[in-house]
């Protein structure tokens, strides 16, 4: 990804400093981990990246049942517990 445009975001110190801490945690920059909450928060994936995300969940072998399964393992009337 080629990045080409620069903008100014001013923080107050207390949250520059969270935001320092959590991009170090998970091994990023301070721009990458504000790039990646926009993208999120703003849903600009681009849909190569939307591809890519589907593919990694489709890898993952959870153990999932059949949707007669799942319909057995849910609660069917949570109304009736919560009373």
């Amino acid at each position: 990804m080629e990045l080409s445009k620069k903008t100014t975001i001013l923080f107050r110190p207390e949250m520059h400093r969270r935001l320092v801490k959590l991009a170090a945690s998970r091994g990023m920059s301070l721009g990458d981990l504000v790039r990646n909450a926009c993208e999120r928060e703003y849903d600009l994936a681009s849909q190569e990246e939307r591809l890519a995300a589907v593919d990694v969940l489709a890898d993952l072998h959870l153990p999932v049942g059949t949707p007669d399964e799942m319909a057995l393992e849910s609660v069917p009337d949570l109304e009736g517990l919560m009373s």
